[in-house]
């Protein structure tokens, strides 16, 4: 806008948006803002006002401000030089902080891409080669992180040699004993299986059947489930075909027509709308298990307290009991009573005072037992094997004789060799295991720690009374929870066997749930058999034991066994488990792979970071430049000034005071008024004239007045 007479001065036309519409409003100041933030190194900044500026903030090192138009030359900031350097700053371009990346860099092969630009196929050559190498170091990277988060283990095997704690030891024998409260229920139960003998296989008994001849058919009412004979489904016609084709020649065997049938008993549930035959192909399996169902329904009516151990009890199945040569008394042992294999007896448990140790390998050094194997006022029907069930296992387990017990063989010396073996599991992101059981969803029933074993029968326990309504004889039992016995509780046996089928197959998920401890300890062992006691010398051994023991000589061999168990040797194996890959291995497989692919260090890593960061500092800044250049451009001042010459001159205001341009501006007299073309609508927006008192004025021309005052 010029002026008649005088520079003309410049303004600066404001557009905003009132209320009323647009609004434009003229800043006196010659020197208009421009947008100087964000502008990067090497940008230049022309300006076509003749006015001193401020320093532009946001500039980057190297930049220039180029002030172009009449008037004096501004006094410019000091720039800093070449040698002083900003606290941020940044490169122009990408291509500039490549360039000096590459240049300056301690990884390998990196400055070939700067020596060789010259080259484009070297260049290309070096860049697909570097790309390729930092590939292959993060594939192996991810390689390394994958077999470290996979949590690998180490088995470590260590020998060590000391004295050892002798485990403890538990001997049945092998048969149950007759309690007075059900001896009873028992002889008709054995009356009852010999008459059904006699019905099925012809057997008869002679003691039995002609002491107490009556019928079947009076006995079986009696006891439920009956034991009966069942028809077998026919075979395939194609395997039918070959067996008579294969039997030429009739079997020696007398026939009972066994092939064509097979024994079971019949069991149902509450309401009898499901019910289903518990078969054998064995007639002795059959009548065994059958007996040993009805045998335990027996035994679950007797009370809590179980009869007191007589004095002389444990000398009518152990006649001597020595340990490293010293004899053993009562405090040594603690007895129990097993529902198959009868009176057990455990011999340096948890409840001993004080535990036995060896200090010495071999037989001299261990456990010596004289057993007893006679079966007097035994049941034979229940067990038909003869001799003594051994178990060795930690004080702080329980016997379970069904799981790792072996049978002592009557008229033999067993001596059992023990090596003793601990294994230590790593739990958490390492293994499945638990330390103490404590995070295992199923109650520890038994007054022992901890074992997987302790948790399966554990887990069948609180399955068989949720589900059944009663507990098994077999395992402990909760308080509040009756012994299942089919006077009481009709379907246990439908429930029972049901529950066993999904047990074998997991369906009740106890192996799952059931997880190993951390810490085990076994006993590896190993048997050697010699016959005892020799022909020489049985005489006068029997005739010591009758003097003695109340031993029947009558029985001879088949009455006695001997039981050797000892340490093999003090050493004993530790396998411990170990982190196969940890945080440092980690770190020095990491480094491994840097150094092979670039020969750098842990300075190149943070070399590639501090390039990381500048990418994102140039992104950053340009995408700024871009959105200002776009939404605050001098384009749209310019617009703005060619809307506001188009405005009508009646829109003008009567009289506003601009700020003077130069000193030549400031003279004495009246200041003639500038031709404008259009005022802006706005006069509010219009800021206030320069006092009187400034520097630069002269002459009430340039007095200061504010727009809008009369």
């Amino acid at each position: 806008v010029g002026m008649a007479g005088a520079a003309a001065p410049r303004f600066k036309v404001v557009m905003g948006e009132g209320a009323q519409g647009p609004e434009f409003s003229l800043d006196p100041d010659p020197c208009p803002p421009r947008p100087t933030q964000g502008l990067m190194k090497g940008d230049k900044l022309e300006e076509q006002d003749p006015c001193p500026r401020q320093p532009i903030q946001g500039l980057m090192k190297g930049d220039k401000l180029e002030v172009e138009g009449p008037g004096p030359e501004p006094t410019a900031p000091q720039q800093p030089t070449e040698e002083e350097e900003a606290l941020i700053e940044f490169h122009r371009s990408y291509r500039e902080l490549f360039q000096f990346f590459c240049n300056n860099t301690t990884i390998h092969g990196a400055i070939r891409l700067v020596c060789s630009q010259h080259n484009r196929m070297k260049t290309a050559f070096w860049a697909v080669l570097w790309l390729c190498t930092f590939g292959m170091m993060y594939w192996q990277f991810g390689l390394l992180f994958g077999e470290y988060f996979s949590y690998p283990v180490s088995l470590n095997i260590n020998l060590n040699s000391d004295k050892l704690v002798f485990p403890a030891v538990t001997v049945c024998t092998l048969n149950p004993y007759r309690y007075a409260e059900i001896k009873g229920e028992l002889e008709e139960l054995d009356h009852i299986t010999e008459q059904t003998l006699f019905d099925l296989y012809k057997y008869n008994s002679s003691n039995t059947v002609a002491a107490r001849p009556r019928g079947r058919r009076d006995l079986r009412e009696t006891l439920p489930h009956p034991l009966q004979r069942l028809r077998a489904p026919p075979p395939p016609h194609g395997a039918r075909r070959a067996r008579s084709a294969a039997s030429g020649v009739r079997d020696n065997n007398p026939q009972v027509d066994w092939k064509d049938w097979t024994i079971g008993f019949q069991l149902c549930n509450q309401n009898k709308s499901d019910c289903f035959y518990q078969t054998y192909s064995s007639g002795v399996d059959a009548v065994r298990e059958w007996y040993r169902f009805h045998y335990i329904n027996i035994l679950s009516r007797l009370s809590d307290t179980l009869p007191p151990l007589e004095e002389d009890l444990l000398g009518n199945f152990i006649f001597a009991c020595r340990f490293n040569q010293v004899s053993c008394n009562q405090a040594n042992y603690s007895h129990f009573h097993h529902p198959v294999y009868g009176n057990c007896y455990t011999f340096n448990d948890k409840n001993n005072s004080n535990l036995w140790m060896s200090s010495m390998p071999g037989i001299n050094n261990g456990l010596s037992l004289m057993l007893r194997t006679e079966q007097n006022d035994f049941i034979p029907l229940l067990s038909t094997v003869t001799g003594a069930r051994v178990m060795v296992h930690g004080q702080d387990e329980p016997a379970f004789m069904d799981d790792g017990g072996f049978n002592v063989r009557p008229g033999v010396e067993t001596s059992i060799s023990m090596r003793k073996e601990a294994l230590d599991r790593l739990g958490g992101n390492y293994g499945d295991c638990t330390k103490n059981g404590s995070d295992v969803p199923v109650k520890n029933l038994y007054r022992s720690k901890y074992t997987q074993q302790v948790c399966i029968h554990s887990c069948f326990q609180e399955s068989m009374i949720e589900q059944c309504g009663c507990a098994y004889i077999f395992y402990p039992r909760p308080r509040d929870v009756e012994y299942c016995d089919y006077r009481k509780h009709s379907s246990w046996g439908y429930c029972y066997y049901k529950l066993q089928v999904d047990f074998s197959s997991d369906r009740l998920g106890c192996f799952t749930k059931c997880r190993k401890p951390c810490s085990v300890t076994s006993y590896q062992l190993s048997a050697g058999y010699s016959r005892w006691p020799s022909v020489t010398s049985q005489e006068w051994v029997f005739q010591m034991l009758s003097r003695q023991n109340n031993y029947t000589i009558n029985n001879k061999r088949d009455g006695v066994a001997k039981l050797n168990i000892f340490f093999k040797e003090l050493k004993y194996k530790t396998n411990s488990e170990s982190p196969s890959v940890t945080m440092v291995t980690l770190l020095s497989n990491l480094g491994s792979q840097w150094s092979l692919w670039f020969g750098s260090s842990v300075l190149s890593v943070v070399e590639m970071a501090e390039l990381i960061f500048d990418l994102l500092g140039i992104t950053f800044l340009m995408l700024l430049r871009r959105f200002r250049s776009r939404y605050w451009s001098p384009g749209r001042g310019g617009r703005g000034a060619r809307e506001v010459a188009s405005t009508p001159p009646s829109s003008f205001p009567s009289r506003f005071c601009p700020h003077p341009t130069s000193p030549s501006l400031a003279q004495p007299g009246p200041a003639p008024l500038p031709a404008l073309a259009a005022p802006p609508p706005a006069y509010a927006t219009l800021g206030p004239c320069l006092s009187p008192g400034g520097s630069g004025s002269a002459g009430p021309s340039s007095s200061a007045c504010p727009l809008g005052e009369p």
